[in-house]
């Protein structure tokens, strides 16, 4: 994307727009924050994705960013202002990015492809599992920094993340060898059964736990707080259905599910 020149951002960012033929390139345009998500930037790019659906002319759409990084996620206190107002980042009645299939919101109909490079936290992974096909650099890095937060990943991120990059027993085991080798978890052998372990945390790790568990608690709190109690009742509801849909998706198969190298 290197022959593409961005537009000069606003501190809130951009989305920059440029038609090549029948291919809309969409640019997300806040380098100078590691494009980081604002509002303002949420509904761009549902514009630029129902601009695709609605021109004839245009066949697919390519999301990049512009700098070193595709996104490093939201930034919380642009967006957090934004929902302690009620307001809404994408007006009803656009084709919503992340392809939820939200009511109220129309969905993509023509193929995207997304290349990702540098960091992609967060949002930029619900943006790259709502695409058709992913292109990555060999110096992306992915996280899900919700996890480490103690809040769940919206749409059932963590697990369809899993399912595209082709995680398998193999590199599990090394993710959990890692955290053995940092002394937070202790193997044992199953009772019974020498072929399988069981996984505790040891001290070290339950006192990292012990560390994290408030601090998880009081950011869900302060999530929460703009929300009424029947509000919170709602958002439960909807996470579970999520939840449960991410699970029979997750159920379909490799041949139907796309994976990406």
């Amino acid at each position: 994307m290197t022959n593409i020149t961005p537009t000069t951002p606003p501190h809130e960012g951009n989305i920059d727009t440029q038609v090549i033929g029948h291919v809309l390139l969409i640019g997300i345009n806040r380098p100078a924050k590691r494009n980081g998500w604002t509002p303002p930037m949420f509904r761009q790019l549902a514009e630029a994705y129902t601009r695709l659906d609605d021109d004839p002319q245009l066949r697919v759409g390519l999301l990049h960013a512009f700098g070193d990084h595709f996104t490093s996620g939201l930034d919380l206190p642009a967006v957090s202002a934004y929902m302690q107002r009620g307001e809404k980042a994408i007006p009803e009645g656009l084709v919503e990015p992340h392809d939820y299939g939200l009511p109220g919101y129309r969905r993509r109909t023509k193929p995207m492809v997304v290349a990702v490079k540098g960091i992609c936290f967060t949002v930029g992974i619900e943006l790259m599992l709502g695409a058709d096909i992913v292109v990555a650099a060999d110096n992306c890095r992915f996280s899900q920094m919700e996890v480490q937060r103690g809040i769940m990943a919206t749409g059932g991120a963590t697990l369809r993340m899993a399912e595209r990059a082709g995680l398998d027993r193999a590199q599990t085991s090394r993710a959990v060898g890692g955290l053995v080798g940092k002394r937070l978890l202790a193997r044992t052998p199953r009772p019974g059964d020498r072929r399988e372990v069981l996984l505790h945390l040891t001290d070290e790790g339950r006192a990292v736990y012990n560390a994290l568990l408030p601090r998880i608690a009081a950011i869900n709190r302060d999530l929460l707080s703009v929300l009424a109690p029947a509000e919170v009742e709602v958002l439960d509801g909807l996470l579970r259905r999520l939840n449960a849909q991410a699970l029979r998706v997750g159920a379909v198969g490799d041949d139907v599910v796309p994976k990406f190298e």
